[in-house]
């Protein structure tokens, strides 16, 4: 229908059109800016500068390059608000942690190609949930350090 909408139509197109702009230098492709934890940011910062060391690839490069620099720059403006040395050893803790998952997926897919699913390749399988398990606390323990308004919740197994 031409010119109708519905009432949460019209509110989430409002919301939307708040945070959604033209990528500067990028005719026709948006970027939507959305709340997230702290805890999330760094978290994103810090994979996206493992694929900085590790993606060959130039073209892929120049997009983590460009993503990396606009999430430092809210990275920096979050510490300027509030940071401390157990807010870094937080952030040192889950770039340790994001490292070793990145490792054990590459070996994950190792054990893949070569179509070994034997005690090793299962022995990877748990350590990726039971870094992650790892993952998900120091990104609590950031967010509560920082105050974030926006967190992340997790739910296993049917638990409520």
């Amino acid at each position: 229908m031409t010119g109708s909408t519905s009432a949460g139509e019209g509110a989430a197109d409002q919301g939307l059109a708040g945070q959604a702009a033209e990528a500067p230098g990028s005719p026709g492709r948006f970027e939507i800016w959305a709340p997230v934890s702290f805890g999330e940011l760094v978290d994103k910062v810090s994979i996206l500068r493992l694929k900085a060391c590790f993606i060959r690839d130039a073209a892929k490069q120049a997009l983590v390059a460009t993503e990396l620099a606009m999430l430092l720059e809210l990275l920096d403006a979050a510490l300027r608000h509030r940071d401390g040395p157990d807010i870094r050893a937080g952030m040192a803790a889950l770039a340790a942690v994001n490292r070793q998952l990145w490792e054990i997926e590459d070996d994950i897919r190792a054990h893949d190609v070569r179509q070994d699913f034997g005690p090793g390749f299962i022995a990877l399988a748990r350590a990726v949930y039971t870094r992650n398990d790892e993952r998900a606390a120091i990104k609590a323990r950031l967010n509560a350090l920082f105050g974030s308004q926006v967190v992340e919740v997790k739910s296993y197994g049917g638990a409520a």
